[in-house]
């Protein structure tokens, strides 16, 4: 799963976008014609395509640091990728506070025993992060209006996928808007787009060997994590005061925010609190959310 890393090397270098999310077991099918068939294009990243990319985000509503990080990447981007459009399947503020937050889905993986990622905030908007293999970092949001995130992360990798320590930069931006499904329930329909800066002699790794790896993987990881959230979603609909009990084992999450997680992703927020559920066990709603990905102990053998 060496793969997985790559993309935690992109998407913070390190986000998450991809953060690197829950790993997907083997034994469960690949999408036919999914992401794969999505990703043609692998060649480099074009200095015109990351100026024109550069030019479409409102960078006369932002302060000068963040508009002086965003414009580095127009003259100095080694990897620029827009990533396959997911579709989630929850209410539209659910996704808002996950992206808001995103420590709380971590804090989640984590209970699950599904991920290695810790995701700490230090500042409002200000995270470290380390996805227990290699990759650590910081992320910081430039910016945040109604359907767009636009997110900074900078650290590194250091483990067997590459000679050296690969260090960088990226730059995400993360556009969403309401949807509906086919049946017409809410739904959230969410982009992400990326530019990556590797340091130095790590260049040569990423844009001759790499690059293929970190697309692929990155597109990969934006896919199971939107696949996560709708089963969140939908196990909180059924079964709100299981969600309820599993998240009163979320140690870094405090209870404010526990309690919103739950009733956002329930569709019950604005209504009173959701209750725990003492005929449902916490481990019965573990069993049912974590049974599509790996266990992390699992996890940690393809990394060995």
């Amino acid at each position: 799963m060496t793969a997985r890393i790559a993309a935690a090397l992109a998407a913070g270098i390190l986000w998450g976008c991809g953060f690197a999310g829950p790993a997907l077991g083997s034994e469960m099918p690949a999408k036919p014609g999914g992401i794969s068939a999505t990703l043609t294009d692998l060649g480099r990243a074009g200095r015109e395509s990351c100026s024109r990319a550069v030019d479409q985000l409102p960078l006369e509503r932002m302060p000068a640091e963040s508009r002086r990080l965003i414009e580095h990447f127009r003259k100095s981007t080694t990897l620029h990728r827009r990533l396959p459009a997911e579709t989630l399947y929850c209410d539209p503020a659910f996704v808002d506070f996950v992206l808001e937050k995103p420590q709380t889905l971590v804090d989640l993986w984590r209970v699950l025993g599904i991920s290695r990622v810790s995701l700490d905030p230090i500042a409002p908007g200000f995270w470290t992060l380390s996805d227990g293999y290699g990759t650590t970092g910081t992320v910081r949001l430039l910016h945040h209006q109604p359907g767009l995130l636009v997110l900074h992360g900078q650290g590194g990798y250091a483990g067997p996928l590459a000679p050296r320590e690969l260090t960088g930069s990226c730059l995400v931006v993360v556009r969403h808007a309401a949807a509906a499904a086919a049946d017409g329930a809410s739904a959230c329909r969410i982009e992400i787009e990326a530019f990556l800066d590797v340091d130095g002699l790590g260049l040569e790794i990423v844009t001759r060997t790499l690059q293929p790896l970190i697309v692929h993987s990155a597109a990969s990881n934006v896919h199971e994590i939107s696949l996560f959230i709708s089963q969140l979603a939908r196990a909180a609909a059924r079964n709100p005061g299981g969600i309820a009990r599993l998240a009163e084992r979320m140690p870094r999450t405090p209870p404010a925010d526990r309690r919103l997680l739950v009733a956002l992703a329930s569709g019950a927020a604005g209504t009173s609190s959701v209750r725990p559920s003492p005929e449902v066990t916490a481990e019965a709603v573990r069993e049912e959310l974590a049974a599509r990905w790996l266990p992390a102990e699992s996890l940690d053998a393809t990394r060995r």
